[in-house]
């Protein structure tokens, strides 16, 4: 009997002391971890989101701006079935005061993010207009089921001059979310052009306040804060008004035109056409306008500057005359021209069927003459031509601050066994010498290769004032570049230069023409196929790019239209008013 007394003691006090190292555990080994848990439910941290910087053109003319707002959020866990009444209530009275809200999308909106596990009020409108939203402000904020958020909205004033460049900012989707914190708050990011290469300077970065709130999450104190930044702002090297001037010049028309610094590549002006309005990505495109500009031919998504390829014809003349000088072929080369080339069982036709008769460098330039070129490349082999087109940036990327440009094709041996998996023929080194066959090329390598030969040096092309990188020499003798100026001067004023009887320029200029191009032309019909007697679209692209002042090169034009005929005929006109342009503006000044 003593014995179970005594186990049943020892029982009792055994669980006397367990409860008693479990209420010492509790008081006060776990006081710091429970302190800190306790702090964390009345302490909270709203993130203070920065405005998006503004852009400006290089004379500080603002060229993407916010404009303010509200946006409105309703408060948490109304989704259930004996809540959404009250859910249909405070939407209601959102939509009573705001008719041209949708109350069925502002529901889908909020059940959408509502959950169990979110207790922050749910956005159901990211923007309405200051001046819309002025007079309702009183009855909406002071609900307490609503709360209401300053808030901005992308515009662009200009609208769509220079709208590839600029680009335009849009809906962040769940990837951008994931690996951007700020387009969590924000809900928009960069989606193109300098908006998305400079996305993470332009939204800044995040402030905060850390505030101590009642259990009904309101706030009783503020304990600790940051400002979001501010120096946001980016100003780009772009004049919009002449961006401007080169959509009035260019009206009706599809293709690119570049202007840059020959010195530094800094770029002045950028245009791809037809542009469209970025305000209609700002806003949320609709339906309507997102199938016009998708199923339009002269395809206004494309950014033809960075990502239109396109056969460069004879404005890569240049380019494989330095091939020939650089790989020993004589100065002194020379041809006679006749009109056409057998080569095997074909027959390659120059341009001027009747022939040009003698043919050196220089005159090859200024006539534009095909069988030179075929001549030369023949004696010296596609890959070497390869090479020295590498060397001037074409077939690979510029590097200029935008996105997804493309690198188009430099065409040789390897590159054909390798992506096409088939041997290479001597007629498609004939007829890559005269940039057509396989090489792609987009505008900004034309341009960026032509102010290698106005200055003997080659740019990064670029848009940001402030940092670029400086242009490098490369290793080609002055004495071959000097000829190939020569050559291009007298494409402007020779007796028969190409681009001659087109143009009126104010400013002595250096060109080269080129006509690309588009569909497959059997040599036998090329005497008598006229571009006018072709279908639109088959017609040939029509290229000129140009550098100016010749004795004092300061800026290069290149210009791309498509669909264009003859290069000369087709871009003269415009290569001229834009060099009469940049001598108005004071781009460019002349000695008496």
């Amino acid at each position: 009997m003593n014995l179970r007394l005594n186990l049943i003691y020892i029982f009792i006090i055994a669980i006397i002391i367990t409860l008693l190292s479990r209420v010492y555990f509790l008081s006060i080994k776990s006081n710091t971890y429970y302190e800190e848990l306790s702090k964390n439910n009345y302490i909270s941290r709203v993130n203070k989101v920065p405005v998006r910087g503004i852009i400006e053109d290089r004379n500080g003319e603002k060229i993407a701006i916010n404009e303010m707002g509200f946006s409105i959020s309703i408060k948490p866990h109304l989704r259930s079935a004996k809540k959404r009444a009250e859910l249909e209530r405070i939407v209601d009275l959102i939509v009573k005061q705001l008719p041209n809200l949708d109350k069925e999308k502002l529901i889908k909106t909020y059940l959408k993010e509502d959950s169990a596990y979110n207790h922050n009020f749910i956005n159901v409108v990211d923007y309405v207009p200051y001046d819309e939203f002025f007079s309702k402000y009183t009855i909406l904020a002071s609900h307490e089921d609503i709360k209401i958020d300053s808030s901005t909205k992308r515009f662009y004033p200009f609208r769509d001059a220079a709208s590839h460049v600029i680009g335009y900012t849009g809906r962040a989707s769940t990837k951008d979310i994931l690996n951007n914190e700020i387009a969590k708050f924000t809900g928009t990011v960069g989606k193109n052009g300098i908006e998305k290469y400079y996305n993470n300077k332009l939204q800044g970065e995040l402030g905060y306040k850390d505030v101590k709130v009642n259990a009904y999450n309101k706030e009783i104190e503020v304990l600790e804060e940051k400002e979001p930044s501010t120096d946001n702002n980016i100003k780009i090297s772009i004049d919009i008004k002449l961006q401007q001037y080169l959509k009035e010049i260019f009206v009706g028309k599809s293709g690119s035109i570049v202007i840059m610094d020959a010195t530094n590549g800094e770029i002045l002006a950028a245009a791809s056409f037809p542009e469209y309005d970025s305000n209609l990505f700002a806003r949320g495109i609709s339906q309507e306008d997102w199938d016009k500009m998708k199923n339009d031919f002269n395809h206004p998504f494309t950014n033809k500057i960075t990502n239109g390829l396109y056969p460069p014809g004879s404005v890569i003349k240049m380019g494989v005359a330095l091939a020939f000088l650089e790989h020993g072929i004589s100065e002194n080369f020379s041809v006679n021209c006749t009109g056409s080339l057998p080569i095997g069982n074909r027959n390659f036709r120059c341009w001027k069927t009747t022939g040009h008769g003698h043919i050196d460098f220089r005159s090859s330039l200024e006539q534009s003459c095909d069988d030179f070129y075929y001549k030369g490349s023949l004696k010296l082999g596609i890959n070497k031509i390869s090479q020295t087109l590498d060397k001037l940036g074409i077939g690979k990327i510029t590097g200029v601050d935008l996105n997804n440009e493309f690198a188009g094709i430099n065409p040789n041996k390897e590159w054909k066994e390798s992506k096409l998996k088939q041997p290479w023929y001597v007629g498609e080194t004939v007829i890559t010498s005269i940039g057509q066959g396989n090489m792609l090329t987009t505008p900004l390598q034309i341009a960026r290769y032509t102010g290698y030969i106005a200055t003997g040096k080659l740019s990064k092309p670029h848009f940001n004032k402030l940092h670029f990188e400086e242009p490098k020499e490369l290793d080609i003798p002055e004495k071959y570049l000097e000829t190939m100026r020569k050559g291009m001067y007298d494409v402007s004023y020779g007796d028969k230069g190409t681009a001659r009887k087109y143009l009126s320029s104010k400013v002595p200029i250096a060109t080269k023409t080129g006509t690309a191009q588009v569909v497959s032309i059997p040599q036998s019909e090329k005497v008598r196929m006229k571009e006018s007697e072709m279908e639109y679209y088959q017609r040939s692209h029509a290229w000129i790019t140009s550098y100016g002042p010749y004795k004092n090169p300061k800026y290069v034009v290149t210009i791309l239209q498509e669909h264009g005929g003859g290069g000369g005929s087709a871009t003269g006109e415009v290569l001229s008013k834009i060099y009469n342009k940049l001598l108005d503006l004071g781009y460019i000044t002349l000695e008496n």
